[in-house]
């Protein structure tokens, strides 16, 4: 939670573990002790230095804080510490409203170079240290204390937080914590900022009895728990471009044969009974059905770190002020509330906030786990204990009761610090997304009349209905009106033009149509007017943002791909010259972004091309077809594709263009026409006054292809899927273009000129 930078005085000094208070301890031990001088000149020092007595404050407690100590004592002394902390830490928790000179921390600062966190440290975890069994038990309060002030000064001072990261024997000590109800919520709090900032993951095996001890938690604990497996289950971002290339991605592979540490995590939950089942109640849980208003104002006040940023207060008051118009009353300011007569429908208010944020915890976790490497595993218990029907059922009331403020969009491994409301939408529509990707499971998002209708399609159609379909299990599926497909579709066409929902939701519809092509799917989809809308979103919406019309762009594509019926909606729209210039001009501003609406439309065609009597029907009046038809279209995109990748910046997201442009030469090798392509290639080289650099840099791409893709077995399963090519065919052509016999005309090798040969292939040795 408190992972910001911190704006607190610099750690080096503590880091040398040459704080004041070990000093003076080793002067005791050592036999020189505190002297009077030294006291006196602590006090002195006090004064000027604005230390508020904490120094000797931490020598009282140091001196109180022994096995068989008055355990009161030392709670007093702590309580007393705890004051000059807390309002420092709290100035963190609106740090907004403050600027930077106030947002420093003096008091945390003086405490820790005093000694005060190892002393702290030392006192929680003493008991654990000793085989002496009569001493005095430290109550729930002291602990709850102890691990307070410990959190505060982590929130201002990231140094605290690193130090205690690299401790493990204080790490797993924090976890035996948990197993007390009543101090759950400080040490869960205090374990999620520690393990945000250490160097190395945890591994989840090492804590003591973890199956026992996530079987004792309540749902509430549990829901709160979900915030730290976050951290243990779910790759560490690099923060580096370099590292997510595709190239740096499979020599980390090469050197690191072992699963990662966040997948042998995962192995380690999933192998805890009833784990997935009581994460799938938390998910699809009414709010009606969570703990009671007075508990829940209990454990928001218990637990005041959840305000952070003052994000969850914003989102209360902005609900409560909803339900004060409803009402006619009007909430002047925050100090009105308390006698407001607003106080009475507050707690329902309260509620949903309370059970959205425990939603969107569970939902992260259930989302990394089914895109994990057990996925099949985790795909059957989501299935076998209903998920998607329970969130098929919230989606009106919980999930999207209400349309959303405009926010700014999130890249998919980037920190968020949305509202608990959008972050929960944006979870939802991942783990729809995760779910529908490449998996018959799919169609547990229909409900049974919406079923029906598909094998009415495919009868229709006069085809063999998918086997997926057949084999789904009806007692598995939503009920209701609606399924939950339908329903998002319902609320994608109604979301406001500039809104980055736009984006997950495209990502969660185009997900239940990727894999093998399924005439039926699309024409459900058809006759639910999306076509209609995607277009009106890309020529008609201004939409400017190019992540949302990537989107789009692929569900555009998925959507019309194969599809007669797609292709002849679309000239119904596109029905102008205008209209069809500002749909190229999406097209063509980013290749990157619309490549594989643009694999779709060539692969499309293909198929048609097949058929000589939709072709002449269709081309006569489809002008997109009628402009891919034309090999100089063809081969300007092919050139551009070619030209804005290489090796070294291939990644997961433009790896598509070369794949595209391998589409464009295995249809024309199919068509003998493979030679003709590559010498346009060559003289579009001269023309530009650079021989040889890009065929050369085609050349170093393919041979990547080849080390990259003939051991994923994946991977060229989605490819083989996604176009109805045989992967062996996508490997010939390759091993065609690769051909060293430069007397091959179907080789790149025999268009590049002797003195041009091996350009930048130095780059591709890694």
């Amino acid at each position: 939670m408190a992972t910001t930078e911190r704006l607190g005085p610099s750690r080096t000094r503590r880091n040398s573990n040459k704080n004041i208070l070990t000093r003076i301890r080793h002067g005791q031990i050592s036999g020189g002790g505190l002297s009077r001088g030294t006291e006196a000149l602590l006090q002195e020092r006090d004064h000027q230095a604005k230390w508020h007595g904490i120094p000797v404050m931490l020598q009282r407690l140091y001196d109180s804080s022994h096995l068989n100590s008055d355990l009161s004592q030392i709670h007093s002394i702590i309580k007393e510490v705890a004051s000059f902390l807390s309002m420092e830490a709290m100035s963190f928790v609106t740090e907004e409203r403050r600027t930077a000179q106030e947002s420093t921390s003096p008091n945390t600062y003086t405490f820790d170079l005093f000694g005060g966190v190892d002393l702290l440290v030392e006192i929680l975890m003493r008991p654990t240290l000793t085989t002496q069994t009569n001493f005095p038990k430290m109550s729930d309060d002291l602990v709850k204390d102890c691990l307070s002030v410990l959190y505060n000064c982590c929130i201002c001072m990231e140094g605290v937080t690193k130090s205690l990261a690299s401790r493990d024997d204080f790490v797993m000590f924090l976890f035996t914590l948990m197993s007390n109800k009543k101090t759950f919520l400080q040490t869960a709090t205090l374990i999620e900022d520690i393990l945000g900032v250490r160097k190395e993951m945890i591994q989840l095996e090492g804590i003591p009895n973890l199956p026992s001890l996530v079987q004792s938690f309540n749902q509430q604990q549990l829901a709160n728990f979900c915030r730290i497996l976050s951290v243990t289950i779910t790759e560490p971002d690099l923060g580096n471009d370099d590292k997510h290339t595709l190239l740096a991605k499979n020599a980390q592979q090469k050197t690191n044969l072992c699963p990662s540490h966040s997948e042998v995590n995962q192995v380690a939950l999933l192998n805890i009974p009833g784990f997935i089942e009581r994460l799938c109640k938390l998910a699809t849980r009414k709010v009606s059905e969570a703990s009671g208003a007075s508990s829940l104002l209990l454990e928001l006040q218990d637990w005041y770190t959840l305000l952070d940023n003052a994000l969850v207060l914003d989102t209360l008051m902005q609900m409560a002020t909803e339900d004060a118009e409803q009402s006619s009353i009007i909430l002047l300011n925050e100090s009105s509330l308390v006698t407001s007569p607003l106080r009475h429908s507050l707690p329902q208010s309260m509620k949903i906030v309370h059970e959205i944020m425990y939603k969107v915890e569970v939902l992260y976790v259930l989302c990394v786990l089914l895109i994990g490497r057990q996925r099949n595993q985790v795909h059957r218990m989501l299935a076998e204990f209903k998920l998607i029907p329970g969130l098929n059922n919230l989606f009106d009331k919980l999930i999207w009761r209400k349309q959303t403020s405009t926010h700014v969009l999130h890249g998919q491994n980037q920190n968020c610090d949305c509202s608990p409301e959008i972050s929960f939408k944006i979870h939802f529509l991942r783990l729809l997304q995760s779910f529908s990707d490449h998996h018959e499971n799919k169609y547990l998002l229909l409900n049974a009349q919406e079923l029906n209708e598909l094998s009415a399609i495919s009868l229709k159609a006069n085809i063999p209905e998918v086997e997926a379909l057949v084999n789904t299990d009806r007692n598995l599926i939503c009920d209701g009106k609606k399924g939950l497909l339908t329903r998002l579709l319902s609320v994608m066409k109604k979301e406001p033009a500039e809104s980055s929902f736009r984006f997950w939701q495209a990502r969660a519809v185009e997900s239940f149509l990727r894999g093998s092509t399924s005439y039926a799917d699309q024409v459900f989809l058809l006759k639910r007017g999306l076509l209609e809308h995607i277009l009106f979103c890309i020529i008609d919406s201004g939409c400017k943002s190019r992540d949302v019309l990537q989107s789009y762009f692929d569900l555009l594509g998925e959507l019309m791909k194969f599809n007669i019926d797609s292709f002849k909606r679309f000239n119904k729209y596109v029905n102008t010259e205008e209209k069809f210039q500002t749909f190229m001009t999406q097209i063509n501003s980013s290749l990157v972004d619309s490549n594989m609406l643009v694999r779709c439309i060539i692969l499309s065609l293909d198929r048609f091309e097949s058929q000589m009597k939709v072709i002449v029907e269709v081309l006569s009046e489809c002008s997109l077809l009628s402009y891919m038809v034309r090999v100089e279209n063809r081969l300007t995109i092919l050139f551009r594709l070619v030209n804005i990748i290489n090796v070294q910046t291939l990644t997961q997201e433009n790896v598509s263009c070369l794949n595209t442009s391998l589409v464009v030469l295995m249809l024309a090798r199919r068509q003998s026409k493979l030679s003709l392509y590559l010498n346009a290639l060559r003289e579009k080289e001269y023309t530009e006054k650079y021989p040889g650099c890009l065929l050369n840099n085609f050349h170093n791409l393919l041979c990547f292809w080849q080390r990259h893709y003939l051991n994923k077995d994946k991977d060229s399963t989605c490819l083989e899927n996604s176009s109805c090519i045989l992967f062996t065919y996508w490997k010939e052509t390759v091993s065609v273009l690769l051909d060293s016999d430069r007397t091959s005309l179907c080789a790149i090798a025999s268009y590049i000129d002797e003195a041009y040969m091996d350009l930048g292939r130095d780059f591709l040795e890694v």
